[in-house]
């Protein structure tokens, strides 16, 4: 089970974006790497051209590329800082078969994420 998803809420703890907090977009499990919303804003020259639809407009646009998956903490539901991520074991009965799940938990509040 990883420990952070797409959808989570993470905080940017080193890099130029230090302190910048955003939600993860796309996880690149290959190579430990993560999409941010808002984080590690790049320019992407676009050439103008022609797509199936019509023509497409060039020009300069930002787009987030990936930061590593070291360089960021996933942010603490109750706190709102950035927490480390433990796992708890719990038996969960379905359809009358127990079955063990790992539920993720926030280390610096104890509550599930």
């Amino acid at each position: 089970m990883a420990k952070i998803k797409k959808g989570d809420q993470v905080v940017v703890i080193t890099g130029r974006d230090k302190g910048k907090t955003g939600r993860v977009l796309e996880v690149l499990k290959d190579s430990d790497r993560l999409v941010v919303e808002g984080v590690q804003r790049v320019t992407k020259h676009e050439k103008a051209g022609q797509t199936a639809r019509g023509t497409r407009t060039g020009g300069i646009e930002t787009v987030e590329a990936p930061i590593h998956v070291s360089n960021v903490m996933l942010v603490d539901p109750e706190t709102k800082k950035g927490t480390r991520v433990g796992f708890r074991i719990e038996q969960v009965e379905r359809d009358g078969k127990t079955k063990t799940v790992r539920v993720r938990i926030a280390k610096r509040s104890g509550k599930d994420i």
